[in-house]
């Protein structure tokens, strides 16, 4: 009987391990482990061939429009209301908006942003923070080099052919008062959230590292306190965004620190900088950008208190090391890595009324061979 007994429980166990796979305890064999430090030392990354092979396919970037002419007038001078890419030849403009169509909207196409009846004018929300967003990106482009170098990203790095891009957050209400009496939750102990991977950490994370610059770093690096005041509740919001951190590059912890000491940076693999150098670039991109569009979403596009919609490391990574496995899209819309000032008013020409000009223009550029994107 106790043998029978020992049979059934390893024979559970092995169906338990079999239907595990990533976002749960175990994933079932075979794993692949590529080493990345000293051998025996745990520096090795975990990898499933069978979360991979999907998210591979996932992440390939589409092909670039082949480029367009830079002689001619420029948009500003064709178009009314061109604020941000007047500078562009006409040709490049359209070539810029075929492709922000194909990376964004490309089933709501043109009229998911412009007016049908009049290209120019600024009613739909969805243009004034379009306008928004490529300044967004340049921004990156420019100023955030440390995390993205020059591979850059463009539009599609988030939104991947969608409106609205699958990875972002809202700020989680508090808990609620009349559970006062089981004691303050402090957002642990929660089932099935994804923000720390079904962990019981705090899941709203986000908000105290990517909107508020709470210190991340809480765990001592001497054997005895030295000073180190940091609470146990601390440790447990930095471990919920380094489970999240871990989940939206598909990485172990290995991956940016060293098994030996996780808080010496003399030690660390150079990730961890570029890591750094990210979460800084989230918050600038939250509060300088996204939270500067709270007045223009309307209420269906913010959450449940009332906050846009932000961007945390899986926006762009989705599961990835690199965005699109460090595909370089940007190089070929230079439009995309320049800063460019808001010219206000800006655009002399014809605009609106060539929404039938901007079409065949547009379809003219959609039909060309596109270029392999290398």
């Amino acid at each position: 009987m106790q043998r029978l007994a020992t049979t059934v429980a390893a024979l559970g166990a092995v169906l338990a391990l079999t239907g595990c796979e990533r976002g749960a305890p175990f994933e079932r064999p075979p794993v692949d482990s590529v080493q990345s430090g000293y051998r025996g030392t745990g520096m090795l990354q975990v990898y499933n061939p069978r979360i991979l092979e999907p998210q591979i396919e996932q992440n390939q970037p589409p092909a670039a429009l082949p480029p367009a002419p830079s002689e001619g007038p420029k948009a500003s001078q064709v178009y009314q209301n061109v604020k941000v890419l007047g500078h562009l030849s006409a040709a490049e403009f359209v070539r810029h908006m075929t492709a922000i169509t194909a990376w964004v909207a490309p089933n709501e196409g043109c009229t998911y942003c412009h007016n049908p009846a009049n290209f120019a004018e600024d009613s739909k929300y969805t243009k004034v923070v379009a306008r928004r967003m490529i300044q967004m990106t340049q921004h990156i482009n420019v100023d955030w080099q440390q995390h993205v170098s020059n591979t850059g990203v463009t539009c599609y790095t988030c939104h991947r052919g969608q409106p609205v891009p699958s990875k972002i957050w809202f700020t989680a209400p508090a808990q609620a008062k009349g559970a006062d009496f089981i004691g303050n939750k402090n957002a642990q102990n929660t089932a099935d959230q994804a923000s720390v991977k079904g962990a019981s950490l705090p899941y709203d994370h986000y908000t105290e590292y990517f909107k508020e610059a709470k210190p991340i770093r809480v765990a001592g690096t001497t054997a005895l306190p030295t000073g180190n005041r940091s609470s146990i509740q601390q440790g447990e919001f930095t471990y919920g965004l380094m489970m999240h951190m871990s989940d939206s590059l598909g990485v172990n912890c290995t991956y940016c620190h060293n098994s030996r000491s996780f808080g010496d940076w003399s030690q660390s693999p150079p990730q961890r900088t570029t890591a750094w150098y990210g979460i800084r670039m989230v918050r600038d991109l939250n509060l300088e950008y996204m939270e500067d569009l709270t007045s223009v979403f309307p209420a269906e596009r913010k959450g449940p208190l009332g906050d846009v919609a932000k961007v945390n490391c899986a926006t762009c990574h989705q599961g990835a090391y690199k965005p699109l496995y460090g595909a370089k899209m940007a190089k070929d819309h230079p439009e995309l890595t320049t800063l460019v000032q808001v010219v206000a008013g800006a655009g002399t020409g014809g605009g609106a009324g060539d929404a039938k000009a901007v079409k065949a223009a547009a379809e003219a550029v959609a039909g060309a061979k596109p270029a392999a994107n290398r």
